[in-house]
């Protein structure tokens, strides 16, 4: 069965964005893109993967935002990595608005997001790893169809914004790893029982 990972950046105070969505605050850092790559328990190979599920508003800025990374020659050669790497992968867009997704490797879902993400654990392949896409993690962490959390805790208290867990119901996870960097981000690795 396939897995589904979410990897997400959250303030100490559990918001993924700022109040008008803005991810200015995180801290980047190599290291912990590095670590995200390592093979986890029970995998042989890269933990990467070759499929992403978004939402529409991380979808847009993921499209107009990698794309550019990828292009500029200014950008740091570990992010000229990761553009590569994000264009590259299958992109599985829910929206209830969206008509199209016209960005490369792209397949728009308008169905059931429970039912169709059933559908795609069933299919045989590496793990489906979701970004940022609070409204989809909202609703596969009630589901309870996501295998893997892996948080990025940056050293800073936004005081608002939105929630990466708003309204989900309770769910108790095993802590698989804890690694702290030299940037001050805290990577915590957990997964559903």
């Amino acid at each position: 069965m396939r897995r589904i990972v979410m990897i997400n950046w959250v303030s100490v105070d559990g918001f993924f964005a700022g109040p008008n969505g803005e991810i200015d605050w995180m801290i980047r850092d190599p290291e912990v893109d590095q670590v995200l790559h390592e093979p986890r328990a029970g995998e042989t190979e890269s933990a990467g993967s070759d499929t992403m599920l978004l939402g529409n508003v991380t979808y847009t800025l993921f499209e107009n935002s990698w794309p550019n990374i990828a292009k500029d020659p200014n950008a740091p050669e570990e992010l000229h990595k990761l553009a590569d790497e994000v264009i590259g992968m299958t992109k599985l867009v829910f929206s209830r608005t969206r008509q199209e997704a016209p960005w490369e490797n792209s397949k728009l879902f308008h169905g059931n997001l429970v039912e169709e993400v059933e559908k795609l654990k069933q299919v045989e392949g590496s793990p489906i790893i979701i970004f940022g896409s609070g409204t989809i993690v909202h609703q596969l962490t009630n589901a309870g169809l996501i295998d893997e959390y892996l948080i990025a805790v940056t050293p800073v208290i936004l005081g608002k914004g939105k929630p990466l867990f708003s309204d989900a119901s309770k769910l108790n996870l095993r802590l698989l790893e804890a690694r702290s960097f030299q940037s001050g981000n805290v990577l915590l690795h957990y997964e559903r029982p």
